[in-house]
């Protein structure tokens, strides 16, 4: 059908009639034509019943015989060349299929055909649309005169009536003789006859047309009509405009309405007055108000569309607004102060300026008003500021005179409705205006940059500091509500918690935290009433303890940022802060500590004095968290005043009666209990958050609360089955540093919480979830271990540190049941290293469901564990791991008919042949080769050997270089002089020092480390010394150190050694297993002497009598302090190491502070460094570095100090940044650290950058080393 007919003509102007009566509803509404056409054009998408339009139907049935054979035949075509690289894809077929459709002869046929009929449709519908609107010309006039009073409403804002209304299209001419009418020297009937027409013409034509600009005067000046039905029909006009134009077209109605009141308030007719009030009811104002709420209306809107309109268009809106908001009375004026400005009226309307908000929200606007601000208008801001001091005086007078300051907040937040506002409540309102003004304009650096500012009242500026000192305070020094009275209202004014809503704002921007908050002015004044009451003077503050908990409040959002926490503990300058200076964490734990001992009178009674408690108490644990927080806090003891603040609140809890039902008091006890419960809980929860850092885990073992606390924890962590990440990386950090710890490690057994931990482990490799299974089939792993156990896999890693596993597993035995059921769930660690590393039993092989998966994930855990090698020695000594190893390989062979068969390579075997090398292999990254894990592609996919006996295949031992020869050395022979005659020389030890450090930076190789027989029985040795002999004998003759029978002369030196430290040990009644007699790990740091002596068995005890009475000892030989005398009863008890306590708090300081990406993927790894560098600590870095360097380290703790132990870390940590940071996202960082070697580390390479640690931080690190011994008194 490629001609039209007649017919066709009429039917087709009935389906368009009928589809433009269907969409009538969206083309009238739109704003103009082009909108119209938009509509039309995609009405497809918005219409869900396009397709069943009867004009719809037919074009589709038209296109379909034009084209549809057409269609057809390119789709063949396409289909039948479906494999090659043309036409490949449905999406690709489609576009080919179109293009070709567009590009034929018919189609252009078609189209043309289509244009012809439709135009003469249109027109048709045109003409007898005009013939239509004549004959009804006369109705629709009445009509409209009827509607009159119908949509007339006294909000003039309001422009939804508006949309009810018939639109009259106007012609240039019609609208000619409309502006013509509406000339003020018009009869009044005149000009209100094209008023009503302007009403019900299309305010995109008005605004379009050629004589708007004189339109736009007219209406501007009739405004002013004493008629008010002349000014409240314009005010509808201007309500439509704004909601049915665009911005383009809006913005000339807002400024001729905001340039017509200027004039107006710059008139002689306006005489309002602050002092008179301000009645709403009266005719007059109620008129400027509904002028004002109509501009507030559309400044809150224009926001949202501006953006998509040139600068100048917003920047004209802006500058209508801060003119007209600037009007104010000629200074010389007797009345130019009592003048109500236009800006009372807006903050009447607006009290929290949320115009100036949704303005200075996008960067595009802020801009603009920043800048008029600061250019033409900063008298705007000079008035806010004004403003404030003026209310705040007001409040300072009141309080002098001892009456209570007038509570406007209270009374403008009433639901009541109010007519007449006196001249203090309007100053009230226009001060809260402004404080919120200020508040947003401070939020941002070019807002920030507009002060200081100059008051004609004040000799001195005003600067952001003083800003900022005035708005803290008015939060103790203006009225506000209690937290009871605060319920009962929706919207709360008053300042205080205005000025806590802006400065909780500011404490959640950086920039402006630190530009506005973090100075030495502002603390000052937020801590000046806490300090009053420390001194117990008089302070005038209302709701005391409602203000004591906002204080609390900002004061931990300070403390939770990295700036704020330098400002708390040391000032605003660090590096100038005077020690005899009282900072603010000095006043916030005094405070705090006079509140646990309820020393604070003016507080004692109140209801909510435990609230205050925990809020300041929350405050301080956001600064002990951290290690320099925790530095600052310990002088103040204030751990001790939280845990026997806990120990009574403990005893309270236990007494509480059980209520007796019918009982009169049963609420009120009921009521107390919880509180009671509630406080007790607070307190743990605070004892809790010390474990962040190693020595808050000390100071908490030191308060008896240990247990209580990871009770408490594990209890929380059940009831929350959602976290988020925050909590999680916290919970993950305080778990790491417990079970470092043997204490804790025991705590969390009884607790609980391994108990837990293991079922939900078990369920993960095992089970799976429920819901998911149902579902859909677990997928097959690819991965070792499966993304769904990692997260698991992390956390045991972190639990099981040597303290904890000494404690967990020390003379535990393997269950090795005859059967096990698929029900039987593990319990603890001993049920999981039975069931999915130790397998070695068919028994234990049928009981697992997923075989493979789970022991490669025991694997995998056994190779993370026996890198401690602590560990190593005693999962070795107690289950014979290596063994059941070997064995496990030996019967994972093909069979032959001659000879042993070949190895199978799988999974687990390629594991088994990884763990059964690093275990008995020591060494370094060049001492050592460790086989991979991964298969590689080609006809040798796993070229390492494997084997199910010993000794090792040699390819796994690397050669070790020769020491080079240092035996003509004039530095070296010159150190050696020096430190044999040390009374010949001045300043002997600088000279030393001097010395090793030249050598350390020249010839680093001549540091490192001739052989006696001697016979000694081992009986007296434990199994797990006599096995860490070996490894330590057979590494040493590894690194031709060692000659034979080097054995005995070990075992000589440790028993000695043993034997010697044991004068020095006090005894001890604990139920810690590590307590319980000798050094529960083996003695690396003396096995390292050994190795440097070259196997001398009396310079060794030579050396290690000696070295016992330096300082560096207690930090470099770790069984050194193992039940000591010289340390303090509780570190006795605690089973603590000062390596602990002392290296590792320094070196988690110092990470924070030299490394902060370090720290912060530690943190987000929910891993500890202090765990790891104990493990380097406690074996002397032994598999971890070279010999070399592992004697370059003892060599510079010794030399240099023992700090020095502190900033090898720290360079350790420095070098390993980069693959830190990358493991960290991969979600392994704890197994990258405990597996990897130091690949790279030299020592001497990071001597300089030693040195520049110890300038900074050696007088501290140095006297807390010291003060580890028993104090003498």
């Amino acid at each position: 059908m490629s001609q039209f007919t007649n017919e066709d003509e009429v039917l087709l102007q009935s389906m368009l009639r009928q589809l433009l009566q269907s969409v009538k509803e969206k083309i009238t509404g739109a704003p103009s034509v082009e909108c119209a056409e938009e509509i039309l054009l995609h009405l497809e998408e918005t219409d869900e019943n396009f397709h069943n339009y009867e004009f719809v139907k037919y074009l589709r049935q038209y296109i379909n015989n034009t084209l549809g054979s057409l269609i057809e035949e390119e789709s063949e075509k396409c289909t039948s060349t479906q494999n090659q690289s043309e036409v490949s894809g449905y999406d690709t077929l489609v576009q080919h299929v179109t293009k070709k459709t567009r590009e034929s002869k018919q189609y252009r046929e078609m189209m043309h055909a289509l244009k012809n009929v439709m135009t003469i449709v249109v027109e048709s519908l045109i003409n007898k649309f005009e013939e239509d609107r004549m004959c009804n010309k006369e109705l629709d006039s009445k009509t409209k005169k009827k509607c009159q009073s119908d949509y007339y409403t006294d909000n003039c804002s309001d422009s939804d009536s508006s949309f009810n209304q018939s639109y009259t299209f106007m012609s240039q001419e019609q609208l000619q003789l409309l502006v013509e009418k509406f000339d003020p020297i018009q009869p009044k009937e005149v000009r209100q006859e094209a008023l009503q027409m302007l009403c019900l013409a299309p305010p995109s034509d008005v605004l379009n047309s050629e004589c708007w600009p004189n339109l736009r005067k007219h209406l501007t000046m009739s405004l002013s009509d004493p008629d008010e039905i002349v000014s409240e029909k314009i005010l509808r006009f201007y309500a439509k405009t704004f909601s049915s134009s665009p911005f383009n077209m809006t913005r000339e109605v807002y400024t001729s309405l905001a340039q017509h009141l200027e004039f107006y308030f710059l008139s002689g007719e306006y005489s309002l007055r602050i002092s008179s009030g301000l009645d709403v009811s009266n005719a007059d104002v109620n008129h400027i108000l509904k002028k004002v709420r109509l501009l507030n209306e559309y400044q809150k809107e224009a926001p949202s569309s501006w953006i998509r309109y040139p600068e100048k268009y917003m920047e004209e809106i802006v500058e209508s607004t801060l003119s007209l908001l600037s009007v104010k009375h000629d200074p010389s004026h007797p009345a130019s102060s009592d003048f109500l400005s236009p800006v009372y009226f807006l903050a009447l309307l607006d009290i929290k300026a949320i115009w100036f908000k949704k303005w200075t929200h996008a960067h595009y606007s802020r801009t603009v008003i920043l800048r008029l601000l600061e250019k033409k208008y900063k008298f705007l801001i000079n008035a806010a500021v004004q403003q404030c001091l003026d209310y705040f005086e007001f409040c300072k007078t009141a309080i002098s005179k001892t009456s209570r300051v007038d509570d406007f907040s209270q009374q403008h937040s009433n639901n009541e409705q109010k007519f007449f506002y006196t001249g203090s409540e309007l100053q009230y309102i226009y001060f809260v205006h402004s404080l919120c003004l200020l508040g947003r304009l401070l939020i941002y650096k070019q807002g920030r940059n507009l002060f200081p500012v100059q008051l004609k009242n004040k000799k001195d500026c005003v600067s952001l500091t003083d800003l900022l000192v005035l708005f803290t305070q008015l939060i103790y020094y203006s009225p506000r509500y209690s937290k009871e009275a605060l319920t009962a209202h929706t919207d709360n004014y008053s300042p205080a918690s205005l000025v806590m809503e802006i400065l909780q704002v500011f404490c959640d921007q950086t920039g402006c935290a630190t530009d506005c908050l973090y100075t030495d002015a502002v603390m000052d004044a937020l801590l000046d009433p806490l300090q009053s009451l420390l001194n117990g003077t008089e302070v005038f503050i209302n709701c005391l303890e409602t203000t004591l908990i906002d204080v609390a409040d900002i004061l931990a959002r300070i403390a939770a940022a990295e700036d704020g926490l330098s400002v708390l503990l040391y000032g605003e300058n660090k590096n100038s802060a005077k020690e005899n200076s009282p900072t603010a964490v000095r006043i916030i734990v005094q405070f705090t500590k006079k509140l646990l001992h309820d020393d604070i009178s003016l507080l004692s009674g109140s209801k909510l004095l435990q609230v205050v408690k925990g809020a300041f108490i929350f405050v301080c644990r956001q600064m002990y968290r951290t290690c320099e927080g925790l530095q600052m806090l310990i002088p103040y003891g204030l751990h001790e005043s939280i845990g026997e603040a806990w120990k009574k609140a403990s005893l309270l809890s236990e007494r509480v009666p059980t209520p007796v039902t019918g009982a009169d008091s049963t609420s009120s006890i009921s009521l107390d209990s919880k509180n009671i419960v509630l406080w007790e809980e607070t307190l743990l929860d605070a004892l809790l958050n010390f474990s962040a850092t190693p020595k808050g885990l000390y100071l908490l073992h030191s308060t008896g609360a240990m247990s209580d606390c990871v009770s408490f924890m594990f209890n929380n962590l059940s009831k929350k089955h959602q976290t988020n990440e925050r909590e999680e990386f916290d919970n993950g950090v305080i778990v790491a540093q417990m079970a470092t710890t043997p204490t804790a490690a025991v705590a969390l057994q009884s607790s609980g919480f391994i108990k837990a931990f293991v079922a939900e482990l078990w369920a993960l490799l095992e089970c799976g979830k429920d819901d998911v299974r149902i579902t859909q089939p677990k997928s097959t792993p690819v991965d070792p271990i499966d993304q769904s156990c990692q997260k698991s896999f992390l956390y045991l890693i972190n639990l099981l540190t040597y303290p904890a596993v000494f404690e967990l597993l020390s003379k535990q035995d393997i269950p090795n049941k005859p059967m096990y059921s698929h029900r039987e769930v593990p319990t603890d660690i001993i049920n999981i290293i039975d069931r999915i590393v130790i397998l070695n039993s068919e028994a234990k092989i049928h009981s697992l469901f997923n075989y493979e998966q789970s022991h490669v994930f025991g694997l995998r855990l056994l190779n993370v564990l026996c890198c401690e090698l602590n560990t190593l020695l005693l999962l070795e000594t107690q289950y014979k791991v290596s063994q059941v190893l070997l064995t496990a390989q030996e019967e994972n062979v093909t069979e032959a008919s001659e000879g042993p068969g070949d190895f199978i390579v799988d999974s687990l075997s390629v594991e088994r042949n990884h763990v059964l090398v690093r275990i008995n292999l020591i060494g370094g990254p060049q001492e050592r080769i460790l086989p991979l894990r991964t298969l590689d592609k080609g006809s040798d996919p796993y070229p390492w050997p494997m084997f199910s006996s010993f000794p090792l295949p040699k390819c796994y031992l690397a050669e070790v270089p020769k020491k080079a020869d240092f035996r003509q050395d004039k530095v070296l022979d010159k150190l050696i002089s020096i430190l044999q005659n040390p009374d010949g020389q001045s300043e002997w030890a600088e000279i030393c020092r001097r010395q090793f450090c030249k050598i350390m930076k020249t010839r680093p190789d001549t540091i490192s480390g001739a052989t006696t027989d001697a016979d000694v029985k081992k009986e007296n040795l434990s199994s797990v010394q006599q096995l860490g002999i070996e490894m330590t004998v057979r590494y040493g003759k590894h690194l031709n150190l060692l000659k034979e029978h080097a054995e005995n002369e070990l075992c000589f030196v440790l028993m000695n050694c043993e034997q010697f430290l044991k004068q020095q040990q006090r005894a001890v009644v604990s139920s810690l297993r590590c307590l319980q007699g000798r050094y529960a790990g083996y003695d690396w740091f003396a096995s390292s002497v050994f190795l440097i002596m070259s196997g001398d068995g009396e310079k060794t005890l030579t050396f290690l009598q000696q070295f016992s009475h330096l300082l560096v000892s207690a930090f470099l030989w770790i069984p050194r302090l193992h039940l000591s005398m010289h340390l303090p009863i509780t570190s006795v008890e605690s089973g603590i190491h000062p390596v602990y306590f002392c290296s590792a708090h320094y070196i988690e300081m110092l990470l924070k502070a030299e490394l902060p990406l370090v720290f912060s993927a530690f943190h987000m790894s929910g891993f500890t460094p202090s765990q790891i560098c104990l493990q380097w600590i406690t074996q002397c870095f032994w598999n971890y570095m070279d010999w070399s360097e592992i004697c370059h380290y003892i060599a510079t703790c010794i030399f240099l100090g023992p700090d020095y132990q502190v900033y090898m870390c720290i360079s350790v940590f420095r070098h390993l940044q980069q693959d830190i940071l990358k493991h960290t996202e991969a979600q392994d960082l704890q197994v990258f650290l405990k597996e990897e070697a130091l690949h790279g580390f030299r020592v001497t390479d990071y001597l300089e950058y030693m040195e520049s640690l110890e300038l900074i931080y050696r007088p501290m690190l140095l006297n807390d080393m010291r003060n580890i011994r028993v104090q003498n008194t």
